[in-house]
């Protein structure tokens, strides 16, 4: 396709005489006789090279080179000036025109002049193809360089938006080998989102690795529909999710593969954290009971020192534990320590941390909940064991009591090191007395004998 020209100069030989000129030249040449003119075309239509007079009647050609850039920022200006009117081709050069020429114009200068634009064209195109590929890459490279999942999948789906030109981007993963699961959301909400895709999911199995999807959907609580693009989200051969972009505008072909690019490295990136997210799972989970270990819990506490939030925790420890080894062997007290732990998971809430601590002693780590809180869980966990027959599928009938030390933050102690002790202390002061009872802490209990 000819490189294209608009020529605008109010007098008609001239206009005739280059434009011919550029014609015979290979260029396809529009003309206008004013700028009012040239406006309206421009309204219209780009063009690769705008060539104007500066001086012209019903608008001065400066005017026409800010509303040119305004209605394409890459188009080339080129403009002519009279011999004494030079200075006002310095200021079209400082608000962005690529050349100028001093009449009497040649049609060779013309031409030379729309060549050099061309070239300019072509090089700052050049420059900004490379410099997107070079954002491209670093985005990636961000992406699957991130080791934490709240920070991909939000520095991932602005990207793919942005690229695509879409108002939104939403993130489904495979929860099954049939279901999805909405788990990210970039400019809508979640709730949304969810009303949005419903329709779509049955059509998910049609994506494939270099297959995306297109669909219209309907609108909520409108009569018009929405364009979903549905790229895949993919690790290798597998599929482990997919990007939903809401569309507005015409779908560029070269975008959307630069945005299939991005989710490569989404899921590359995905794959990664859910390897991860195992490998911590076996440092930090306990192999008999499924709770969290001891080195987890210097992590949850951190993490609720950090928050500024109350919180408490329980310090607990089965009572006469020894017994039940010394009497049914170490087995039968592994599967019961199991079975105390899911009496714990069933008194508290699913933010609550849960640790076993070594042997048969347990924390609770109750996120946001105070010492008054805090009693109301303990008591209800006492009465839980209190009330239990442990080891009934084994065959047996175990009856077994626990011992429970309270202590909280901020009203108990200001570091974690302070408020393990006073749990531990409290707890104990239970084990010297009476067992079975919860114990807050307190300043004046003596030290554990650990």
């Amino acid at each position: 396709m000819p490189a294209s020209v608009l020529l605008v100069d109010d007098e008609r030989f001239a206009r005739t005489l280059y434009a011919d000129y550029l014609r015979a030249a290979g260029y396809a040449v529009e003309v206008a006789e004013d700028a009012p003119a040239a406006v309206r075309i421009l309204e219209g239509r780009r063009f690769d090279v705008l060539l104007t007079d500066i001086v012209m009647p019903g608008g001065d050609g400066l005017q026409l080179l800010a509303d040119a850039k305004r209605l394409d920022p890459d188009v080339q200006v080129v403009v002519i000036t009279a011999l004494d009117r030079v200075d006002p081709a310095v200021r079209a050069m400082r608000a962005g025109a690529s050349d100028y020429l001093v009449k009497p114009v040649t049609p060779e200068a013309i031409q030379l002049a729309v060549q050099r634009s061309l070239s300019t064209r072509a090089l700052l195109a050049e420059n900004s193809a490379l410099r997107g590929h070079v954002n491209l890459f670093e985005t990636c490279q961000r992406i699957t360089g991130t080791l934490e999942r709240d920070k991909v999948v939000p520095l991932a789906l602005p990207a793919l938006a942005a690229e695509c030109k879409s108002r939104a981007a939403v993130l489904l993963e495979r929860d099954g080998p049939d279901g999805w699961r909405l788990s990210g959301v970039h400019g809508i909400d979640s709730a949304e989102a969810g009303e949005i895709l419903a329709p779509a999911l049955p059509r998910l199995g049609e994506l494939g690795l270099d297959a995306t999807l297109l669909l219209e959907l309907p609108s909520p609580g409108e009569t018009s529909t929405i364009r979903c693009l549905f790229l895949p989200v993919s690790d290798g051969p597998e599929i482990l999710g997919a990007v939903c972009l809401l569309v507005t505008g015409p779908l560029d072909a070269e975008r959307a593969g630069r945005a299939a690019f991005i989710c490569r490295h989404l899921g590359t990136a995905l794959r990664a954290l859910g390897h991860l997210s195992h490998v911590e799972a076996l440092a930090y989970v306990d192999d008999v009971t499924l709770l969290y270990n001891n080195r987890f819990l210097d992590v949850a506490l951190d993490r609720e020192l950090a928050g500024g939030r109350p919180f408490s925790l329980l310090f607990m420890d089965l009572d006469r534990f020894k017994a039940v080894n010394d009497r049914h062997g170490h087995l039968m007290g592994s599967s019961l320590l199991g079975e105390f732990g899911r009496v714990l998971r069933s008194c508290v809430r699913d933010e609550d941390v849960l640790v076993r601590y070594g042997g048969d002693e347990f924390v609770a780590l109750l996120a946001g909940v105070d010492s008054g809180g805090g009693l109301k869980v303990a008591e209800r966990i006492r009465r839980a064991v209190e009330d239990r027959r442990f080891l009934s599928r084994e065959g047996l009938s175990v009856r077994l009591t626990v011992s429970i030390g309270l202590a909280s933050h901020p009203e108990h102690a200001p570091t974690k090191a302070m408020l393990l002790d006073l749990a531990d202390r409290a707890m104990y002061r239970g084990k010297e007395t009476t067992r079975n009872v919860v114990y807050m802490a307190a300043a004046e209990l003596p030290p554990s004998p650990r």
